[in-house]
């Protein structure tokens, strides 16, 4: 299948189709008493094609329906952001990681963002009607499956933790793939949770996890300048000193001649988008460096916004879709 790289317009055309994907027949059930967020990460972000038929997997399951597609074509690198029953959630979210290691070869895989394999990241949010600990019994459900069904070696993270080094995703996902690779077999501390002590020839391996909502949130600047990038991210990160709960890396956009400094906001009620953009401007302006928009990563809690605040003006592509609620009262 011919690859695409989609340009802002065309990721905004994404946003808008996958309305219709999560509106079905399906889906009418989904909003019920309890309901679980699960927001995979797919390392793909430029074949559209693929991403769709993803989504459209997902959307198949019974309760499950899906609220936002978003695809970056320099990350190389989709999300998808679905919610279902309790009892369903981990039948949606086997479904499309067994997809994904169809469609997407990491042998052949190149992007910005570190990425353990096709389906990198597999998280678990509580909504409605159930907890944190609720979903630490789906992640271990979901990655004990995958392991047995599809041959992928899972890593536990966040509050689904077996170890305490793995609590954190960029412990999990030191060195990426291509270290990982290299170790799994003979450093028993890159052991998996659970799966063979090998990599999946083409899908790779897989973090699977449990936490609370989280706001991921970009600022590009007008440099192509990388160093500047990870400079600003590695002031502004919690690990070194920075925002709490704020993590951080530093991006080159090379489709737009940009770079990115991408956020991970984990605990928005202490750290939110207002005070992570103003953090970013005070070190880009000691640089000289003009910021030129901001985005949302997959979607964002109302009351997280702040429609004044310089950050909010800045936004490409913002619609009321991009609202948990707003994109939630379509499934009821």
């Amino acid at each position: 299948m011919k690859s695409m790289k989609p340009s802002s317009n065309e990721r905004l055309k994404i946003g808008n189709r996958q309305s219709a994907i999560g509106n079905g027949e399906n889906q009418q059930s989904a909003i019920g008493n309890a309901v679980v967020e699960c927001v995979p990460n797919f390392s793909e972000g430029r074949n559209i094609k693929s991403v769709e038929r993803l989504a459209g997997a997902i959307a198949k399951v019974e309760t499950a329906c899906v609220l936002d597609i978003h695809m970056d074509p320099d990350h190389n690198r989709s999300v998808i952001t679905f919610v279902a029953a309790p009892k369903m959630v981990v039948e949606a979210a086997v479904r499309v990681v067994a997809l994904a290691t169809e469609l997407i070869d990491m042998r052949r895989h190149t992007g910005q963002h570190p990425r353990l394999g096709a389906t990198d990241v597999l998280p678990f949010v509580p909504v409605r009607g159930v907890t944190l600990d609720d979903c630490v019994k789906l992640a271990h459900q979901a990655g004990e499956r995958i392991a047995r069904e599809l041959f992928i070696p899972v890593f536990y993270y966040e509050r689904a933790a077996l170890k305490p080094n793995r609590v954190n995703l960029e412990d999990v996902r030191r060195g990426a793939l291509e270290l990982l690779r290299e170790q799994i077999a003979r450093d028993p501390t890159r052991a998996p949770d659970v799966g063979p002590l090998r990599v999946h020839e083409t899908a790779g391996a897989i973090a699977v996890g449990a936490r609370p909502f989280l706001i991921a949130f970009n600022v590009n600047l007008r440099t192509s300048d990388l160093a500047i990038a990870r400079q600003i991210a590695r002031s502004v990160r919690a690990r070194h000193g920075g925002l709490p709960f704020l993590k951080a890396l530093g991006f080159e956009l090379s489709t737009r001649g940009l770079v990115q400094v991408s956020m991970n906001l984990a605990n928005y009620g202490e750290t939110g988008m207002h005070q992570a953009y103003d953090a970013v401007l005070r070190e880009a302006d000691k640089l000289g460096i003009e910021i030129v928009s901001t985005e949302i990563v997959g979607l964002v809690p109302e009351n997280a916004l702040d429609k004044d605040a310089e950050y909010f003006q800045k936004l490409e592509n913002f619609t009321e879709d991009k609202i948990l609620e707003s994109r939630m009262r379509a499934c009821e």
